[in-house]
């Protein structure tokens, strides 16, 4: 079985336009409509978070964390793993007590209080690229497996060293 998918952020090319926040929102609204989103009651949530942070912006979202301490702590048994991988929630369940949001390590569950339902990531399981990867303007959301995004981070280094060295941008190339 193939490693399920996951979001990583390439921190150097987000410029913090928060248009990930945007179709987020958009994505999980009832219209799924921009301009009709905005009338929507109660309004459409984003469930990931652009951040600041030393001089530079960093995207944080669910980490479908394994063990999941939001899976493990849900009193009402409103959460649990799917098949691709991902903790997502049954809407029905939820009670609204918060417990997950407490005891998320990265603070990225949040709440919907008019409907009292926490909301989290669910990696958009009715589309094929989450939206806030498919939005992102400079590609600094990657939707794709684990070993694949540490090869091609592993590749980009090693260019960039080449690089610094003198030699040729493209590891995989013979030098002169």
């Amino acid at each position: 079985m193939a490693e399920p998918k996951e979001i990583f952020v390439r921190i150097d090319r987000c410029v913090g336009c928060h248009t990930c926040e945007l179709a987020c929102a958009v994505e999980h609204s009832q219209s799924k409509n921009l301009f009709a989103a905005l009338a929507e009651t109660p309004s459409p949530r984003r469930r990931l978070f652009v951040m600041p942070a030393a001089a530079r912006n960093v995207t944080l979202t669910c980490r479908h964390c394994d063990p999941a301490p939001c899976l493990e702590a849900c009193i009402a048994g409103a959460l649990y793993r799917d098949e691709r991988g991902a903790v997502r929630q049954d809407d029905e369940r939820c009670v609204g007590c918060w417990t997950c949001l407490m005891v998320c390590p990265y603070g990225v569950i949040s709440r919907q209080a008019e409907r009292r339902l926490a909301l989290k990531c669910d990696r958009c399981p009715d589309i094929d690229r989450p939206a806030c990867v498919a939005a992102c303007p400079t590609q600094a959301l990657v939707f794709q497996e684990l070993g694949d995004f540490g090869a091609g981070a592993r590749r980009l280094a090693a260019g960039v060293v080449a690089e610094a060295l003198g030699g040729s941008k493209d590891p995989g190339r013979p030098q002169a």
